[in-house]
């Protein structure tokens, strides 16, 4: 009796690890080059538009021992969504030898994806010679794709990075309008000023021409008096 106790107590650990490691790789793929096995995946998940995050590489020797002396350029990742891609991101130890922090055989990119929706990861370089070109897309089986978050948002639901990004269009658009508007009528203005200055000068020297006209013709009538005096 005790026997078949232990045997089930056993078993269900066994159960509830297969299932812990189940979780754990669907959150990354994996993937064998050579003797290494490299993981790679989100840092944080779920992943969420317009927070910080990483892409996370981690890297282990045929003994499931991690590889930890890889320098930065050794390994490079693009991520790309929605027709765009970024350029070759260098991934950096995660591990510190020097204050022991970090985890040994991380490696990560520092991203902060701006877009809902899938990703792509290109792990691209070498581990100690061997030669590493991997591409996966989020999926169930890989990684978590990128969500909103407004689920995870408390007490007040933020918009979106998209919206944000489409309000502050409207907005300069409707900015650009108002500058473009006040520059016209600043034209018009400055157009019916100089028509203004005109009209006052052409008024002014018609005044003056009368002015003149009147006092040439009081000049010969006084000359013309005088002769018939």
């Amino acid at each position: 009796m005790r026997f078949r106790f232990r045997f089930g107590v056993a078993l269900g650990v066994a159960l509830m690890l297969a299932l812990i490691l189940a979780s754990t790789a669907s959150a990354h793929v994996v993937k064998q080059f050579g003797t290494y096995s490299v993981a790679m995946g989100w840092l944080h998940e779920p992943t969420y538009a317009g927070v910080e995050n990483a892409v996370q590489v981690v890297v282990k020797d045929a003994a499931g021992q991690p590889v930890d002396d890889l320098q930065p350029g050794d390994l490079t990742v693009v991520a790309s969504t929605a027709g765009q891609q970024t350029a070759a991101l260098p991934l950096q130890p995660s591990f510190d030898p020097d204050t022991g922090q970090g985890t040994p055989g991380e490696y990560d990119a520092v991203l902060t994806p701006t877009e809902v929706g899938d990703y792509t990861f290109h792990l691209a370089g070498s581990i100690h010679g061997q030669t590493v070109d991997e591409t996966a897309t989020s999926s169930d089986q890989t990684f978590d794709p990128v969500t909103d978050g407004t689920a995870a948002q408390f007490p007040v639901k933020l918009p979106a990075v998209g919206d944000l990004s489409t309000l502050i269009q409207r907005v300069d658009g409707r900015a650009t309008s108002a500058n473009t508007a006040a520059a016209a009528a600043q034209q018009a203005a400055s157009t019916a000023s100089d028509d203004a200055r005109f009209a006052l000068v052409a008024g002014l020297s018609v005044g003056g021409l009368g002015v003149l006209l009147g006092l040439a013709g009081l000049i010969f009538g006084l000359r013309a008096t005088r002769r018939r005096a």
